[in-house]
């Protein structure tokens, strides 16, 4: 906005200096603010135009005033008085490690990342609501508590074993429950490391195998019985 005005005060400067010029018959004068005019449109027609990049949308904020519709990627005509606030629409990756509860009380350390993307059709309606650090305000407090709210559902054991993967379409569901109504996209939501206490860990891998060498002691029974 500032640069259109400042390009079209010095047009209209210019403009006026190539007129006084032509009076005085000052040839080179004339000349120079000829140019400057020249420039000093060009510059102000630049701000006419916005480029959207690839994978991005833009919102127009005008004196507050927010366009009902967003603008695509490529070249776009827009009110030169306005701000285009582009926000990206690519997945996203957010990394977390934070400490959660198991449905025992422990304390179990849990790495997990939320794979995300902005809706663009409600690019409009995150930037009048909430803004542009929309993640911060909206998506990573729910992530937190929908993480820590699902955990506390499950006994130690099942982080560790394959229920971890029905806990993490749990959190994805519950978190799209939340945040879809506010534009945000949730793609998947992957455990990437679980620690647990030590002593429960080690306890955890011996009842698994305790298990595992009952069911093949089973098996074998089984397999001798038929014979």
């Amino acid at each position: 906005m500032i640069l259109f005005l400042l390009s079209i005060l010095a047009a209209v400067v210019a403009f006026n200096v190539y007129l006084s010029a032509k009076k005085r018959f000052s040839k080179t004068e004339a000349n120079f603010a000829l140019i400057g005019f020249g420039v000093a449109v060009l510059i102000s027609l630049g701000q006419c135009f916005t480029v959207v990049s690839a994978g991005h949308v833009g919102v127009v904020d005008f004196l507050g005033n927010v366009g009902a519709n967003t603008l695509k990627s490529g070249v776009n005509f827009v009110n030169p008085m306005a701000n285009v606030i582009k926000f990206n629409i690519k997945q996203q990756e957010l990394k977390e490690m934070m400490n959660v509860p198991s449905k025992e009380g422990l304390s179990v350390q849990l790495e997990i990342s939320l794979i995300f993307q902005m809706n663009p059709e409600k690019a409009n309606q995150i930037y009048r609501t909430v803004g542009e650090n929309f993640e911060e305000i909206i998506l990573i407090p729910q992530f937190r508590s929908v993480v820590r709210g699902v955990t506390a559902k499950y006994e130690a054991k099942a982080l560790y074993t394959s229920e971890r993967e029905t806990l993490g379409r749990e959190i994805e569901s519950e978190l799209e429950r939340l945040v879809a109504k506010e534009g945000i996209v949730i793609i998947s939501a992957p455990l990437r490391q679980i620690i647990l206490p030590q002593g429960l860990t080690i306890a955890i891998e011996e009842k698994l195998k305790a298990e595992q060498e009952s069911q093949r002691m089973q098996f074998i029974l089984f397999s001798e019985y038929r014979c």
